[in-house]
């Protein structure tokens, strides 16, 4: 069966590194063995397919579908996914999910002592235009505790999974934000030894998608391959 061209670069230094041990969790996820090839089955090369029906109106603009307004800061993040030749990729399902203005995720795991909010659910989808364009709006995230080491917390940050033409083309991400005092703390945004690589995770402010009296625009490009390529997650 023909192999689904991968999207990460061998480029030592530019993609986060399995074993980190400033980021506890990498020490009980890592391998300790090497990798064994496993080949792919009809399911994971074939698909899925997504079509403009997949994405609605409330599925990029996380600020409305409820009964108010969310709290906190409005923002609009944009960007374009492109390969390594700064091609674009069409019709591209981009997700993300985020923790609220307070720092906390709609989701059971997530005790954090930080209030819900019943207006923000923290989930967006979007499909990529002809010029590999997406763009959400959003609600600024909230920096949260996580008990990684002593008096631990994770800067702001969206997560973002990009699809790919299929299954085993899945790639998952985070966006920062310029200027965040934790970032060089952060263990998980320091995996990736490269610092030049590093820094293509945190977003830049945008003038020319911030709306007036309405929210802030913040670019986040996302390349799936080459020299150039976001750091991903395994």
């Amino acid at each position: 069966m023909k192999r689904v061209a991968g999207y990460r670069a061998p480029y030592p230094g530019t993609q986060p590194l399995h074993l980190h041990p400033p980021y506890a969790s990498s020490i009980k996820r890592a391998p300790t063995k090497p990798q064994v090839p496993i080949p792919y089955t009809l399911s994971e090369v074939t698909g899925p397919s997504f079509g403009p029906e997949i994405v609605t109106p409330k599925a990029t603009d996380l600020t409305h579908g409820h009964h108010g307004e969310p709290l906190g800061e409005r923002i609009i993040v944009s960007g374009r996914v492109l390969d390594e030749n700064s091609r674009p990729l069409a019709n591209t399902l981009v997700e993300i999910w985020q923790a609220n203005a307070a720092g906390r995720y709609l989701h059971e795991v997530d005790q954090h002592k930080a209030p819900l909010d019943p207006n923000f659910t923290g989930c967006g989808q979007a499909l990529t235009d002809a010029e590999g364009r997406y763009r959400f709006v959003t609600i600024r995230p909230g920096e949260y505790p996580w008990r990684n080491h002593y008096n631990a917390w994770r800067p702001a940050h969206i997560h973002f999974s990009v699809f790919g033409p299929a299954f085993a083309t899945r790639l998952v991400t985070q966006m920062y934000f310029p200027g965040d005092p934790l970032i060089p703390f952060d263990p998980i945004f320091n995996c990736t030894a490269d610092e030049k690589a590093r820094n293509r995770l945190i977003s830049a402010f945008d003038w020319e998608t911030t709306m007036p009296e309405h929210a802030l625009g913040y670019r986040f490009d996302l390349v799936l391959r080459g020299r150039e390529a976001t750091p991903m997650e395994e």
